[in-house]
């Protein structure tokens, strides 16, 4: 760099203006084309201190990151933005290929599908051709022998040996899944008399690593039904057609197995709002999705429980939230003290304990979500595996180790994931959808 008279002039003339947001960008994006990644990002993070909430200077320094195949940074630098409504599509993109750097082909996938359907321009053909999608944001017609037939699908039905009981906490979130899904299959001659089929839709909310999924597996083996757990890669699929018949098909085989819980995790992906799409296909997903959660007729779906988890309620399309749909959104909370006490003692059992006070590791893991507790166990349990095969003997674990293991893991995504509540409960909550977060939103998050 020290060659590049241009580069060095605009360094000098940022070191005599630090303050100077336009040229301090203009340094970096120059810094990023000649491929100076580690100055160009330095320039960004400066930048970003005098605008913290500039798009294209945090475009730029996601891009500084992946070339860089820092894709875990990249992805924490673009979550706040992602996070917002109608966030510019480029990000998308970049989201896209650091989702893909650490190998989850198909977040990356929709990630990418989702931006390219907001603005085609931004297609990018190297990373289409990945992700084993055509580079143009139009989709081709699956020839005849690529396309599945109706009735398969790869989706497996399992048999959750979970329960309510392996569930800590949640006291408020388990009876609402009681009432609305268990007990009118437990009781039918009641619900009955009340003109209450067994069946019907719930959709799981809050932050990441909360426990939605731990929470779907134990309600079906609560119920003793089978439980099919869906993933965007078992639904959205590169050609027109493909996914509706996919989502058909899954609902087909929770019908064959009922009572079964049909769980949809990450469902913001394959219900999202289709005023924010621009072309048919993706819209026809969502269309399909609530044709079947309608049935052909009102007994279609009887018996049939369906369970839908997201982070984002907000992208969810207001007509899931129609009677008869996912019309009962339930907020999966951050769990207090006594309950992360409560998760910690399910997470320790079966292992070799001394005596223990989880109630004072509760204390110091305050933001901490189920993920959280049980990636600080882990961290414990390898500590004190080291030091049981130096001593030849298995160690009790003791509470000084899981309060040692919480000084070096941080929460995750808590106080994130309420920032972005806060917004939407106090400036876009018109329709009292998301009254429940309020006394959440105003206390200590």
């Amino acid at each position: 760099m020290h060659d590049d008279a241009g580069l060095q002039a605009l360094r000098e003339a940022a070191r005599l203006s630090p303050d100077n947001l336009p040229l301090r960008q203009h340094l970096a994006g120059q810094l990023l084309a000649k491929g100076y990644l580690a100055e160009a990002e330095a320039e960004y993070r400066a930048a970003l201190v005098l605008a913290p909430k500039n798009a294209d200077i945090t475009a730029g320094l996601a891009e500084a990151f992946v070339r860089q195949s820092a894709f875990g940074a990249a992805l924490a630098a673009l979550e706040p933005l992602l996070a917002s409504p109608g966030y510019p599509p480029r990000l998308g993109v970049l989201a896209a290929r650091a989702l893909f750097g650490e190998g989850d082909t198909a977040r990356a996938g929709y990630r990418y599908h989702e931006a390219v359907s907001r603005d085609p321009s931004v297609a990018d053909a190297d990373l289409a051709a990945r992700l084993s999608a055509p580079p143009a944001p139009l989709y081709a017609t699956a020839p005849p022998a690529a396309a599945a037939p109706a009735d398969e699908t790869s989706t497996e039905v399992e048999h959750s040996g979970l329960t309510f009981a392996d569930v800590a906490g949640m006291d408020t979130v388990k009876e609402a899944l009681r009432v609305k899904l268990l007990l009118p299959i437990q009781q039918p001659e009641l619900f009955a008399a009340y003109g209450k089929r067994a069946g019907g839709g719930v959709l799981l909310y809050g932050p990441p690593g909360a426990g939605k999924t731990h929470l779907a597996r134990a309600a079906a083996g609560e119920l003793g039904a089978s439980f099919v757990n869906v993933g965007l890669a078992d639904i959205l699929d590169m050609y027109i057609g493909s996914s509706e018949r996919n989502l058909r098909a899954t609902f087909e085989l929770a019908r064959r197995n009922r009572p079964c819980v049909l769980f949809f995790d990450e469902v913001d992906a394959l219900a999202a709002r289709r005023s924010d799409m621009r072309q048919a296909h993706t819209r026809q997903v969502v269309n399909q999705f609530l044709a079947e959660l309608d049935g052909v007729d009102q007994n279609a779906n009887e018996g049939v429980l369906v369970l839908a988890a997201t982070n984002a309620p907000w992208y969810v399309d207001v007509a899931f939230r129609r009677p008869g749909r996912l019309d009962q959104p339930v907020f999966v909370p951050p769990p207090d003290a006594a309950a992360r006490a409560a998760i910690l003692r399910i997470l320790c059992r079966n292992k070799p304990l001394a005596e223990m006070d989880f109630d004072a590791v509760a204390r110091v893991t305050d933001q901490f979500v189920g993920a959280d507790l049980k990636g600080l166990v882990d961290r414990a349990v390898e500590v004190k595996l080291q030091q049981s095969i130096s001593a030849g003997r298995p160690i009790p674990l003791s509470t000084p180790d899981l309060l040692a293991a919480a000084k070096s893991v941080r929460p995750t995504a808590v106080r994130e994931w309420m920032a972005t509540a806060r917004n939407y409960v106090m400036h876009a909550n018109d329709s009292g959808a998301w009254d429940e977060l309020m006394p959440w939103v105003k206390g200590k998050w």
